[in-house]
């Protein structure tokens, strides 16, 4: 399936929900390839409108300065303004919001009045066992950038002593981000699923295995063709 050829009539307006170390980044890429929308990733979308100086960038600038989490309706005004350009014409795919219920429904309502409607919400389910697994296992190389699995991707052993594991992918500190996970965003599974909206594929195997299951979920939803 990786580098499938881009389907051009694909009209697809969707979220993307799933734990850190699920593989969402790795099937948003191959997705973009296939179907030709934008990936939205909240993040990014903030730093980039922070950067550009537009008015809701000026206005997350000055709550992140001042060490404030930025509103929802600040961020929800950024996703509007977002996907109103020229490259969502096709869809889009949102990743990184919501991530509590209340920011669902929150956008659900702007989504709504914008006249705007989601198409699918795709979730991609790894066990917890399996994420901390993925994500503990991950060493940097700082010369390259390269990113390593002890498990499933191992360094060279020319490399091996000059490696990095970051503070955050620790076990500790991963249980920590899975049990908020669990805490917060999972409760946007229900609210989805109510909608008829919700797509749930298992995320354990192989890249490409979890692709064939997305792809297969998309089609079902109807959001492919």
């Amino acid at each position: 399936m990786r580098g499938a050829v881009q389907d051009s009539g694909a009209l697809m307006r969707m979220i993307l929900i799933g734990p850190a170390g699920a593989g969402k980044g790795t099937q948003a890429q191959n997705l973009v390839t296939r179907y030709g929308f934008p990936h939205i990733s909240s993040g990014d979308m903030l730093r980039e409108a922070v950067r550009e100086g537009t008015e809701l960038g000026k206005a997350a600038d000055g709550f992140m300065k001042r060490g404030a989490l930025v509103p929802d309706e600040v961020v929800i005004g950024m996703i509007l303004e977002r996907i109103s350009r020229a490259d969502c014409a096709k869809g889009f795919m949102l990743d990184g919001f919501p991530r509590t219920r209340p920011q669902a429904e929150a956008l659900d309502q702007a989504l709504t009045a914008a006249g705007v409607h989601l198409d699918v919400v795709l979730h991609i389910d790894v066990p917890d066992a399996a994420l901390i697994e993925r994500i503990t296992g991950r060493r940097t190389d700082p010369l390259t950038g390269t990113i390593y699995h002890l498990k499933f991707k191992p360094p060279p052993p020319e490399v091996f002593s000059r490696l990095q594991h970051r503070d955050d992918d620790t076990e500790a500190a991963v249980r920590i981000r899975i049990e908020k996970y669990h805490r917060d965003t999972t409760q946007c599974i229900p609210f989805y699923a109510e909608r008829g909206l919700l797509k749930t594929v298992d995320g354990v195997g192989t890249p490409d295995e979890v692709l064939m299951r997305v792809t297969a979920a998309l089609q079902t939803a109807g959001a492919a063709h």
